[in-house]
């Protein structure tokens, strides 16, 4: 596990809230890729190439299940779930899915590339939040075990790449190319939401304060209660057709 990694890695699954949140998470992302993989499965025309990509799919069905399972049971746990998605919760590491990948236009270098890579991040990503679960068994369970199906797909994914692409090593690097340029999309919307969110307070609490304070001090030049209406104010009101 990369050293850096483990003190954000604990802080993030030591939250029983956040943890929950991110095995749901966890199974949307796991849950499109399902659909992803069954689409491309259907586009081939490579037989064994079929048969490896719809049991992939299968298996993506089945680990959405599992973080699905999982997450629902952490939250009927707490007192206050808390709310869906929290402020920096994509710059977690972890399998991301396709990525709103366009399965029809993608060569199959391309999308074996993006596969293998993708199953490779989520790996690691899986291993290291496992490392760091030993106060919650029986989530490191589910998470060892879907790490060890995506070390799998991750090696069917580089044999078949060898098998059908003349050039793997290259399209492996347009891949990687590829998530780096969206991985750095993520983090500018993300830095973009933190800093527009600093903004805002800023605002709220340097520039209200003096309107406020302005209001009640011109709140308080003014005289408590009912006023006497001075008499020639009445007579332009009776002149204007008032009817006091």
């Amino acid at each position: 596990m990369t050293g850096w990694r483990v003190p954000i890695d604990r802080l993030v699954w030591a939250d029983p809230r956040r943890r929950a949140r991110k095995l749901l998470q966890f199974a949307e992302v796991e849950a499109q890729g399902a659909r992803d993989l069954f689409r491309a499965a259907e586009m081939t025309d490579d037989p064994l190439l079929r048969r490896r990509l719809f049991a992939h799919a299968r298996d993506e069905v089945r680990h959405a299940a599992l973080f699905r399972a999982r997450g629902l049971a952490l939250r009927r746990m707490l007192a206050d779930p808390g709310p869906e998605h929290g402020l920096g919760d994509g710059l977690i590491p972890g399998e991301r899915g396709f990525d709103r990948l366009e399965v029809e236009r993608e060569s199959i270098a391309a999308l074996l590339a993006f596969i293998h890579l993708s199953e490779r991040a989520a790996s690691q990503a899986f291993a290291a939040y496992g490392a760091v679960l030993d106060h919650d068994p029986e989530t490191r369970a589910v998470i060892d075990r879907i790490a060890r199906d995506e070390e799998g797909h991750m090696r069917y994914s580089r044999a078949e790449l060898t098998r059908l692409a003349p050039d793997a090593r290259r399209a492996l690097w347009v891949a990687r190319l590829r998530r780096f340029w969206r991985a750095y999309l993520r983090l500018a919307l993300i830095l973009a939401d933190m800093i527009s969110r600093l903004i805002l307070t800023l605002l709220y609490f340097l520039l209200l304060p003096p309107f406020a304070w302005v209001a009640k001090r011109a709140a308080r030049k003014e005289a408590a209660g009912w006023r006497d209406c001075p008499e020639h104010d009445r007579a332009e009101g009776r002149a204007g057709g008032g009817q006091y």
